[in-house]
């Protein structure tokens, strides 16, 4: 029986898609990961809708509210299990690729090119689609949870143009133009490298569609003042952000800038050949000291836009691959400095497409030209399904990697040991394992690297704590607060560390002020909750344990906390209340077990209270407290 390739090839390039990302789904959060998710308050509801939608611009995902929502989204279904995220990153890509088959093909499909490729359209699409899917440079973009924006804000700009070709050849042009334009405006507010998306569907128009851009806008001016409408949302998105770490006045030029970018879109070129090594962070903007060692790649740029221009006009199908490419990295690797990092491999998500589509088309071409008929696709299919099965393994190795923080900060350090961030981060997760004796050594090469970088010093100063060495620590923090006055955490463990002195009310003031420069922060509340206990200001206390709480409705420890500063206060029904949220959140939370048993103990519920100190022995056998409650409460029954 053939084949059909409107049910084979989907089914194919999902299977791929699962095969080569099957061992990801255990990867742990990382990097922004943490302040995306993990201490991300707005995805915690999904109503009001207006939070979700409302990330602060200090984040990742701030101005970028369809990322927020769908962390919101996983929030609601599985909280922080990290295979929920992993499952969504891969659900994106795939739906991704299924929507580039659909526009590789009827590309292929349409008037200029049928007569060429024909019924070797689906299948010359099937090898573009199969290859990107699993091409080892897609792994950050994928694997790496917070890049979802760079994946998402694909999946938008491929839908864009799939309903805009959709639109063209259907009679129900309205409503695909409409999806076309609902697509870019999601697009927009996923992430702001879809500003290109309304010029590339009018470069598509004018290249595949009406042959100039005349006849283009005369047609479909409609559409393309609604797409272009998209970036009055975008500017509003963007007005307001912070430690994006773009823009000028961050120590570097825009020539210089652009200058590094030429090489680095050279590298972006020969790892989409060659992908090794790949690099999770290849570190921060360096401005250059003598420009002469960058002018081949300038050179080489120049020649190659040039190239792409002159195509445009002679072979506009030809042009249009190439312009894909420059356009799409225009917003990153143009004269705009993204100095927090010049070069990063999700950046190449979307324009791969131009490198494998140039390969596999010409391939099949040169293919047909020399065996004619089925020999030149079967030949040609063999070689895509060659490169495919390569890039698979790769990937496969690649994502490894990603198993946990310290194996892809080692992989990283490895690579680029004189990446500071690097090595910050190594030192970060290495501490956060319990190795705190190993992260001294990395934070401590980090700041012989970039002796003003607040991040080291903050690390720093928790590794020294754990090991007791809390002065040490204290003058680190307060090294990374000089350089960044603004450092809500570094107030935050600066008052932990305090506290620890004997130094109780300076511990506060630290606290106070972490509130002051990030209202929301959870752990500023309860550790200032705390320490207002210990003074004896129970009724302050309980209002930031309160405050906490509307934050994060989800903390046992919280619920706990002001659960014992209600006892305090003989509002014991309030108090009982407090311990079974606990509870409900975490079920195996030894103490909540042991104080709702005091609790229910005052209220002349013995029985009651006995079933919670064995609850919380069967947790932690060795709980005294819980076990001379029990001693007591047994003998009164």
């Amino acid at each position: 029986m053939p084949l059909k390739p409107r049910l084979f090839i989907p089914i194919l390039i999902v299977a791929a898609g699962i095969w080569v990302y099957h061992n990801t789904f255990q990867g742990p959060f990382i990097l922004d990961d943490i302040g995306s998710i993990v201490q991300n308050p707005t995805i915690r509801h999904l109503s009001p809708l207006s939070t979700v939608l409302s990330p602060s611009p200090k984040s990742l995902v701030g101005g970028r509210p369809v990322v927020n929502l769908s962390f919101a989204l996983n929030y609601a279904w599985g909280r922080m299990h990290v295979r929920g995220y992993h499952a969504f990153n891969l659900a994106v890509h795939l739906l991704a690729a299924l929507a580039l088959f659909g526009i590789v093909r009827r590309t292929l499909l349409r008037q200029a090119l049928r007569e060429r490729f024909g019924t070797s359209a689906p299948w010359i699409a099937a090898a573009i689609a199969v290859i990107w899917t699993v091409h080892p440079i897609q792994t950050e973009a994928v694997t790496y949870i917070s890049q979802r924006c760079e994946s998402l804000m694909g999946l938008f700009y491929l839908l864009t143009l799939y309903a805009f070709i959709r639109g063209v050849e259907s009679r129900s042009q309205v409503a695909w133009f409409t999806l076309a334009a609902i697509a870019c405006f999601l697009g927009m507010a996923t992430k702001e490298v879809m500003v290109t998306a309304p010029l590339l569907v009018l470069l598509y128009d004018r290249t595949f569609v009406s042959g100039s851009f005349r006849e283009a806008w005369t047609r479909r001016w409609r559409l393309y003042l609604g797409l272009a409408g998209s970036w009055l949302l975008l500017a509003h998105l963007m007005a307001g952000l912070h430690n994006r770490s773009v823009g000028y006045g961050l120590g570097s030029t825009w020539w210089g800038y652009a200058l590094t970018e030429c090489r680095v879109i050279v590298e972006y070129l020969r790892l989409t050949v060659w992908p090794h090594p790949l690099i999770f962070d290849y570190g921060e903007y360096v401005p250059i000291e003598h420009s002469s060692g960058l002018m081949p790649y300038a050179a080489m740029m120049a020649v190659l836009v040039a190239i792409v221009v002159f195509e445009l006009k002679r072979h506009p199908s030809i042009g249009f691959v190439g312009a894909w490419f420059f356009v799409i990295l225009a917003p990153t690797s143009s004269v705009v400095p993204v100095a927090g990092s010049p070069m990063a491999e999700h950046r190449m998500y979307l324009p791969i497409l131009s490198v494998i589509t140039f390969a596999l088309v010409g391939s099949f071409v040169l293919g047909r030209r020399f065996f004619h008929g089925k020999p030149g696709l079967v030949l040609g299919l063999v070689a895509a399904g060659t490169v495919a099965g390569l890039c698979a393994f790769l990937t496969i190795q690649r994502n490894d990697d990603y198993k946990s923080a310290v194996a892809i900060w080692q992989d990283t350090v490895n690579k680029r040991p004189n990446n500071a961030r690097a090595q910050s981060n190594l030192g970060t997760v290495l501490f956060q394992a319990g190795r705190a004796g190993e992260a001294i050594g990395h934070l401590e090469r980090a700041l012989r690297i970039k002796p003003d970088y607040a991040d080291a010093h903050y690390n720093l100063g928790l590794a020294l704590v754990r090991l007791g060495r809390t002065q040490e620590a204290i003058a680190h923090f307060h090294s990374a607060l000089r350089i960044k006055p603004d450092y809500a955490d570094a107030y935050d463990d600066l008052g932990l560390a305090l506290e620890q002195t004997g130094r109780a009310e300076d511990a506060i003031s630290q606290y106070e002020q972490a509130i002051r420069i990030k209202p929301d922060f959870v752990d500023a509340h309860n550790n200032l909750a705390v320490a207002l206990a210990r003074q004896g200001r129970v009724p302050e206390a309980i209002e930031h344990w309160e405050q906490a709480l509307l934050i994060d409705p989800g903390d046992a420890d919280a619920h706990c906390n002001l659960g014992l500063a209600l006892m305090g206060q003989s509002r014991i029904p309030e108090a009982i209340d407090h311990y079974e949220q606990a509870l409900r959140i975490n079920p195996g939370y030894a103490e909540a077990h042991n104080d709702l048993g005091v609790a229910l103990e005052q209220q002349g519920r013995v029985r009651d209270a006995i079933e919670q100190y064995e609850a919380a022995l069967r947790i932690k056998p060795d709980f005294v407290q819980a076990q001379a409650n029990l001693a007591r409460a047994r003998p009164a029954r």
